[in-house]
């Protein structure tokens, strides 16, 4: 990715991973937990929802890996506030991803039935590219990401209780793979994106 593409992506970026945790603030809240509004996380604010490290993460993978992801400030969430509190902690984690589906979603729509210019063209895509991979990456089943929290439906309490214990260990364990089998999980991604590609084609196309 060229850095005239990065610099007109950047602010999409933000917005998409702030949209992701405003996504979670705000199923949460409309199940019952004030704590996200309670912490001012029930905002469009960049600020209050961007990580440091997560948006250098996507600096750094966008231009040097040319497939960019990151992360942003995880929303405060009670489950004690829920009235089934596993299925209310999947509901909200499933919010974050779902949200960047959709985004990636009206990118790729734009993309289909919109003349724009080569430079346009190729942000959007960029952008769609982010969605999707935020979207898939926070759905892989590893604590804390949204999907070990979708996998702790099927759980019992105590082994709930003891996989929520391992979020402090889980991107340290995600990244240390990416990192030993960056080659597959480039290749992964690759074909995640293929197939995200062609639902995306039948859903805007029909």
């Amino acid at each position: 990715m060229d850095l005239h593409t990065f610099l007109f992506l950047l602010p999409i970026v933000l917005a998409s991973l702030t949209l992701h945790e405003l996504a979670h603030a705000y199923v949460a809240w409309r199940l019952g937990d004030p704590t996200a509004r309670q912490e001012g996380r029930l905002t469009l604010n960049p600020l209050v929802h961007i990580d440091p490290l997560g948006t250098l993460m996507f600096i750094v993978t966008a231009l040097a890996a040319g497939l960019p992801f990151g992360w942003a400030r995880p929303v405060p969430v009670n489950p004690n506030y829920f009235r089934r509190p596993k299925e209310g902690m999947a509901i909200v984690a499933i919010a974050g991803p779902l949200m960047n589906f959709a985004v990636a979603l009206a990118c790729f729509a734009v993309i289909r039935h919109v003349e724009v210019s080569s430079q346009t063209f190729e942000v959007l895509r960029q952008a769609w590219i982010v969605n999707v991979v935020l979207g898939i990456f926070n759905l892989i089943p590893v604590p804390p990401l949204d999907g070990s929290r979708v996998l702790g439906v099927l759980m019992d309490n105590a082994t709930y209780a003891r996989w929520v214990s391992f979020d402090q260990y889980g991107m340290v364990v995600v990244f240390g793979l990416f990192i030993v089998f960056q080659n597959q999980f480039s290749r992964l991604m690759t074909d995640a994106l293929l197939f995200v590609r062609d639902v995306m084609d039948v859903l805007v196309l029909a």
